[in-house]
């Protein structure tokens, strides 16, 4: 993780929140911290030089994103990444996401932003910057559809998928293909190819998860902490 907060300076509570949970969310999307592993608050605390309060507030909205889970009993964990889940995640993409790119492109939108997320994914040292590159390019196709209620419930769902395409990358790389098929989206798309691209990425999303996930794997879980999964 990074340096803690100065104390030098006193920060508010809520911008001291918003720090542990940035810090949080990244180490998560990056494998910093593997699924399974515990966060105790105060440890995290002592990590960060804060109190138990704004990390209490960030482990409730990261347990809120789908990130953390939370129990009376064994404290709040980075959330386990398996075949429901993965499943539930992608299963409400392929609702959402196709139509919100095919009203992108009836909005002649810039995709620049999509075009860089490509580049820092083909870039990218490892799979978790790789994910989370992916994430944006994504994001930078539903992004200008011009529903913004559509937009904020995609992104609701962007860090779990981060989540699911890092650790699965880690077991099953295959994102090259996954750096193709992006490719072939977004040219449809830059073309005014509406109906042609948002069934691409329907494809697209559905396959990955198909790949990744295969129907014979209803209960299997990807490495955790406690099972020395990779970090």
């Amino acid at each position: 993780m990074n340096a803690p907060l100065s104390n030098s300076a006193p920060v508010p509570i809520p911008s001291r929140t918003q720090y542990v949970m940035e810090q949080l969310k990244h180490a998560i999307l990056t494998g910093g911290l593997v699924p399974g592993t515990p966060l105790v608050e105060t440890e995290l605390a002592r990590t960060f030089g804060v109190s138990k309060t704004p990390v209490r507030e960030a482990l409730k909205t990261l347990a809120g994103r789908g990130l953390v889970v939370m129990s009376a009993y064994k404290g709040a964990a980075v959330r386990a990444v398996d075949a429901t889940m993965a499943r539930s995640v992608y299963d409400v993409r392929l609702l959402l996401e196709p139509e919100a790119l095919r009203r992108t492109v009836g909005e002649r939108a810039s995709l620049a932003e999509a075009h860089a997320a490509l580049e820092r994914a083909d870039a990218a040292g490892d799979t978790a910057e790789r994910s989370l590159a992916n994430r944006d390019f994504h994001r930078a196709l539903y992004l200008p559809c011009g529903n913004p209620l559509l937009v904020r419930m995609l992104d609701d769902l962007r860090d779990q998928a981060a989540l699911v395409s890092s650790v699965a990358w880690q077991a099953r790389p295959t994102w090259e293909r996954e750096a193709a098929e992006h490719r072939e989206i977004l040219a449809r798309a830059e073309a005014g190819q509406a109906e042609e691209a948002a069934g691409l990425l329907r494809e697209h999303i559905e396959g990955f998860v198909l790949r990744a996930f295969p129907l014979d794997s209803a209960d299997s879980t990807f490495p955790t902490a406690s099972a020395g999964g990779a970090s």
